[in-house]
């Protein structure tokens, strides 16, 4: 596994893009500090970039590099929502490509609890992309059986993990911290 974690970094840290697994679904990555990278996720999906992308990190402690104020709420929503994938979309998004905040400076981060894709940003020492690896619009696959041909030769390299598992995974809940400490539930 280690040598998959190191060839899929040193891809992501040449401006690739990768089909990966995480720890909902598989997922499209790059690097979230590439812009070019980013671009290419949007036009991979056929997504307008005006719909952004979340990023994945490996701990809690690396939130205040890619959040101006981090939340007081965050570590107890987090502790509350310890046994799903939570996605946390916050306020005062920074230090990740421009292409990735959204028109009104919030961005979406999940702190990862797969082992690989955990590694991933570890050794990458940057977040990385996590959008499902399906085109706007079509259904978000599963597994990665479900994964349609077009995405799977569309990026630079398919991760060798995983694939054989059949049970169907869900996304992660998703909440927006508003004013503060105003939590907006988006999918639960």
């Amino acid at each position: 596994m280690q040598k998959e974690i190191a060839k899929t970094c040193e891809i992501l840290r040449n401006g690739g893009i990768v089909l990966y697994p995480t720890d909902t679904i598989w997922g499209l990555g790059c690097d979230a500090s590439n812009e070019e990278a980013v671009e290419r996720i949007f036009f991979i999906k056929k997504r307008p970039n005006t719909r952004t992308m979340l990023i994945l990190l490996d701990s809690f402690d690396e939130l205040h590099n890619y959040v101006e104020n981090l939340p007081e709420i965050t570590p107890d929503l987090i502790d509350i929502f310890h046994k799903k994938p939570l996605t946390i979309i916050y306020s005062g998004a920074k230090n990740v490509a421009p292409n990735l905040i959204a028109s009104d400076g919030t961005l979406g981060i999940r702190i990862t609890k797969d082992f690989f894709s955990k590694q991933l940003c570890f050794q990458l020492k940057n977040p990385l992309v996590s959008t499902s690896a399906n085109i706007s619009g079509q259904a978000t696959p599963t597994t990665f059986s479900e994964i349609s041909n077009e995405i799977i030769e569309s990026v630079d390299y398919v991760v060798n993990y995983k694939r054989n598992i059949i049970q169907s995974a869900k996304p992660s809940s998703i909440i927006q911290i508003e004013n503060g400490n105003s939590i907006k539930v988006i999918r639960k």
